[in-house]
């Protein structure tokens, strides 16, 4: 397996997904996020192992990226999703993966990616009151809360 035939059994199987390989990751539509990753799981090559699931600010739009894994076929594949940097937002995969739920958790606190359908989508690294997403490029380090300590 390699990833041009990831790629073109994803085009095949989902037309709309827009899927391409970029730099040696499968790229495909938020709209079929969902879908396209339900199926690498569940379908024949069976990525079963969801590695990581992480974000990338690119300023202009925001990655998420998945690392996945399939025993069958000894294949790590890595998924991106691009999304606008504006109210970014994507249906959660926790249903898929139950590690996708601390991930994504994550990723909604240090980017503020909101992960649709999550079963507990709160922050996980940085207090309730805590003011933006510190791995976002817009993120100063004036924003930070500076609070006594006790």
């Amino acid at each position: 397996m390699d990833l041009l035939t990831v790629v073109q059994a994803v085009q095949t199987m989902f037309p709309d997904a827009a899927a391409e390989a970029v730099a040696g990751a499968l790229v495909i539509r938020k709209e079929a996020a969902f879908a396209v990753l339900d199926q690498l799981k569940n379908g024949p090559s069976r990525f079963i192992s969801l590695q990581c699931l992480t974000a990338v600010d690119r300023k202009e739009a925001l990655d998420v990226v998945y690392h996945l894994y399939s025993f069958d076929v000894r294949f790590l594949l890595t998924v991106k999703v691009v999304l606008s940097s504006e109210e970014p937002s994507i249906d959660s995969v926790a249903s898929l993966w139950d590690a996708a739920n601390w991930f994504e958790r994550e990723v909604y606190d240090l980017f503020g990616i909101k992960f649709l359908g999550h079963p507990d989508l709160r922050r996980i690294l940085n207090p309730d009151d805590w003011a933006g997403h510190p791995l976002r490029k817009s993120f100063a380090s004036s924003d930070i809360i500076q609070k006594p300590l006790k």
